[in-house]
């Protein structure tokens, strides 16, 4: 038998029941699903060394376990002495499996490793039923060697979901087990 992610199964055994219920859906597939996480890294040194973008490819690499890509800049600023094409970032998209893998990593060992954490914020939604976290340092993760990091980066965790307004995709993603903060306020845009 095929191996299946914890919280894969969680979602297919527990969740969809208790979204159903909780917002009186009429069928299954009218359920908010997790379709997506996008993370992406912003490398502004990454104009002047290479090696910094190389480094942060890796380091995202190991993180996610999919290999990471470098995002280049669309448009020339000369106050940043930028040109079309250099890579300033990096990103990966997490799908299905790996997905659900580095979801349970996040919520059960590196969100817990934050220092002086309480909770994340519950302000990052969008109005569509996606939700973006802000993560300050990448050293959160156990991949991640502290001794062989040469700088210490922040990055941005969004969950895509399939959910049409903010306070469905919140329910969605307290029932994966996300740690809010404040567990009543959320605009239904």
């Amino acid at each position: 038998m095929a191996y299946v992610p914890r919280l894969k199964d969680k979602y297919k055994a527990e969740i969809v029941d208790a979204l159903k219920d909780k917002f009186q859906y009429k069928s299954v597939m009218q359920v908010p699903k997790l379709k997506k996480i996008a993370i992406n890294q912003g490398v502004g040194a990454g104009v002047t060394d290479k090696k910094v973008v190389e480094a942060a490819i890796v380091e995202l690499t190991t993180i996610t376990g999919q290999q990471a890509v470098a995002a280049k800049s669309k448009k020339d600023i000369s106050n940043f002495k930028l040109r079309k094409g250099m890579p300033v970032g990096v990103r990966v998209t997490l799908r299905d499996n790996k997905m659900y893998e580095f979801l349970d990593r996040l919520i059960a060992v590196a969100l817990p490793r934050i220092r002086d954490f309480k909770g994340i914020n519950d302000k990052g939604f969008d109005g569509n039923g996606n939700y973006t976290l802000g993560v300050s340092e990448q050293i959160i993760f156990p991949e991640i060697n502290i001794d062989k990091i040469n700088k210490i980066q922040g990055m941005d965790i969004t969950f895509v979901t399939s959910a049409g307004t903010d306070v469905e995709a919140l329910e969605l993603l307290k029932q994966f087990g996300l740690p809010f903060k404040n567990q009543n306020k959320v605009n239904n845009g």
